[in-house]
């Protein structure tokens, strides 16, 4: 019995690379967005020499808006893929961000959620900056939109202090108990 137990438990464990084409179609989702970047990237220049200011600015927060998008990416990958598949050998490479094998899933959940405010606003600055483009009530719903987004993280944050994922005190004893 105790064979079958183990045989279905390493059956579970290795399930979780059921996960990996879910990572390979973000990587190609970044792939897209890199096409997507290259075409408003030609846009935007078109507006910056021909365009207003306002439009030159709303091309450019459209280019930091897909970065975001890219860099959001790109953290969900490393971090889902070292949490729940396998852990990245990099041999050191010089060029390792240095939060990668440190993301945890908390962690990442508040960077996710960071990510999506910061994209919000961006796209909250568009509206702004087109104001008489857009309905007080579309303006109202963006708003809303945004501060709800906002009122979620810092509720995330704080439910993450509250369930104890905080730094633990060092001990200061020796290895004899004594101060």
């Amino acid at each position: 019995m105790k064979r079958a137990e183990h045989k279905l438990e390493l059956f579970i464990f290795n399930s979780r690379w059921l996960l990996a084409p879910f990572y390979l179609g973000l990587i190609a989702a970044i792939g897209l967005l890199l096409v997507k970047f290259a075409k408003a990237f030609i846009e935007a220049l078109d507006t910056i020499f021909g365009g207003s200011s306002g439009e030159a600015m709303i091309a450019i927060l459209t280019l930091v808006d897909i970065t975001l998008v890219a860099n959001l990416l790109l953290i969900i990958i490393f971090a889902g893929y070292e949490n729940f598949i396998s852990k990245i050998d990099t041999h050191e490479h010089e060029d390792r961000p240095d939060w990668m094998g440190h993301v945890g899933f908390s962690d990442l959940k508040l960077k996710l959620i960071g990510s999506i405010v910061a994209i919000s606003a961006i796209e909250l600055l568009k509206y702004f900056v087109n104001v008489g483009k857009h309905t007080q009530h579309d303006l109202m719903w963006v708003v809303i939109i945004h501060l709800t987004l906002v009122f979620s993280g810092v509720m995330f944050a704080l439910m993450d202090r509250l369930s104890g994922h905080q730094v633990p005190e060092k001990e200061t004893h020796d290895a004899t108990g004594k101060e």
